[in-house]
């Protein structure tokens, strides 16, 4: 295997795991392979969009027909933050999806989306934008920094 496909791999995987059960730090991933400099950074970026995204979906899934299982360890998001972020769902809507890349908070918001139903095209398209955004802020800062 060649340096960029574990590069390419690491990155959506990284990005996939973070947003669901498992604590991770994708952006940390991206900018590490951003500074190696073996893939483009466009298809960096695109991987961790779309793995974050699909990870997402996930917690989607699981506020959709998992979330009778909420109470078990395995379940991504606390019982407690389920009701937490049902109310500020309820109260804002859907637009809260552009917030799901935030580290506080946005797998809830996904997992709630699931629960209350939202259309899947539309929860992709608005995660996905949110995430897409903030892959390209940390990739124009690690690009844009001096001494790389």
């Amino acid at each position: 295997m060649t340096s960029e496909f574990l590069s390419a791999a690491a990155m959506f995987w990284s990005a996939f795991l973070a947003a669901t059960l498992l604590p991770g730090a994708s952006e940390v991933v991206l900018a590490a392979a951003l500074v190696e400099r073996t893939v483009d950074p466009w298809v960096l970026i695109a991987l961790a969009t779309a793995g974050n995204t699909l990870g997402s979906l996930f917690n989607w899934v699981c506020g959709r027909f998992l979330i009778g299982f909420q109470d078990r360890r395995w379940f991504p998001v606390s019982p407690r933050h389920v009701e937490r972020f049902s109310s500020l769902f309820q109260r804002y809507g859907v637009w809260t999806l552009l917030f799901a890349w935030a580290p506080i908070g946005g797998d809830a918001l996904t997992v709630v989306a699931g629960i209350a139903r939202v259309n899947v095209g539309l929860f992709l398209v608005l995660v996905g934008a949110g995430k897409l955004l903030r892959y390209l802020v940390v990739a124009a800062g690690v690009l844009a920094w001096p001494w790389w």
